[in-house]
C-alpha cells in the first residue's frame, strides 16, 4: 500500500467510517458533525482539535483520491459527506472496521482493535481479528506492519499505511503502564462507550418527540 493520506486525511476518513457503523441515522455527515467526530475526546488517539477549514481541506484531498464523496440531498439544506473506502479498497465490513480502529485510535493489539471495534463489527474471537491483519500484511501491497515487542508489553501491536512506514527501533524502550493505569484507561472505554449509546438515545428521544409534535398538530 503506497503512503496517500497524511494524519487530517486518515481522521476525517476514520470518522466517516465509524459514524456510517455506528450512527447510520445520521449517516453522510455534515461538515458540522464531521468535524465534532474528529474532535472527539473518546476513542481518539491523539485528540485533536480541528477547524472546520482544516477538515475541508482533508476532505477535498480524499474526494481527489477517490475515497470521500460529497452529495446535497433533497431533504438537506447542506452538503453532506460520505466515504467511498470500503468499495475502493475491497474491504468487507470487519476488515474495515479493524482498520478504522487503526486509524483512530493509533497502533493496537490484536485484543485491543477487537474490543474496540465492537460497535462496528463483533469479532467472536481474537483469531478473527488476527486472521484479518495476516490478510492485510501478506498482501502484495501490505496496509498493515506488526510492531516490534517494546520493553514491558507482552503483546506486539499493529499499525495501519495508509500514511506509510513508521520507522520503528527494534531496541525502542517504553515504560511499562502500571496496572492501575491500564485500569484507568479500561474505565474509560466502558464510560466513552455508555456516552455514545446515551448520545444514540438521546437523539432517538429528540426524534420520537418532534415525530409525537407533528402527529398531535394534525389532531388540534
Amino acid at each position: 500500500m503506497e503512503p496517500v493520506l497524511n494524519d487530517i486525511e486518515v481522521r476525517v476518513l476514520g470518522c466517516l467510517i465509524e459514524k456510517e457503523f455506528t450512527t447510520p441515522d445520521y449517516y453522510p455527515m455534515t461538515l458540522n458533525a464531521l468535524t465534532n467526530a474528529c474532535n472527539q475526546k473518546s476513542n481518539r488517539n491523539p485528540v485533536v482539535s480541528f477547524e472546520e477549514t482544516t477538515v475541508v481541506r482533508g476532505l477535498d484531498e480524499l474526494i481527489k483520491k477517490g475515497l470521500a464523496e460529497k452529495s446535497l440531498r433533497a431533504d438537506s439544506r447542506v452538503p453532506k459527506y460520505s466515504h467511498l473506502f470500503t468499495d475502493k479498497m475491497t474491504l468487507r465490513d470487519s476488515q474495515t472496521a479493524v482498520l478504522c480502529v487503526l486509524m483512530l485510535r493509533g497502533p493496537q493489539t490484536a485484543g485491543e482493535i477487537r474490543g474496540r471495534a465492537e460497535r462496528m463489527h463483533r469479532f467472536a474471537e481474537i483469531a478473527e481479528v488476527e486472521e484479518i491483519l495476516t490478510g492485510f500484511m501478506d498482501g502484495e501491497e501490505p496496509m498493515v506492519v506488526k510492531l516490534p515487542r517494546q520493553t514491558g508489553l507482552k503483546e506486539r501491536r499493529y499499525m495501519h499505511l495508509l500514511s506509510g512506514m513508521l520507522l520503528v527501533n527494534e531496541s525502542e524502550k517504553s515504560i511499562p503502564e502500571e496496572a492501575a493505569t491500564i485500569k484507568v484507561r479500561t474505565e474509560n472505554d466502558r464510560i466513552s462507550k455508555l456516552e455514545s449509546d446515551y448520545e444514540l438515545l438521546r437523539r432517538d428521544f429528540d426524534e420520537l418527540k418532534i415525530a409525537f409534535k407533528e402527529l398531535k398538530s394534525q389532531f388540534d
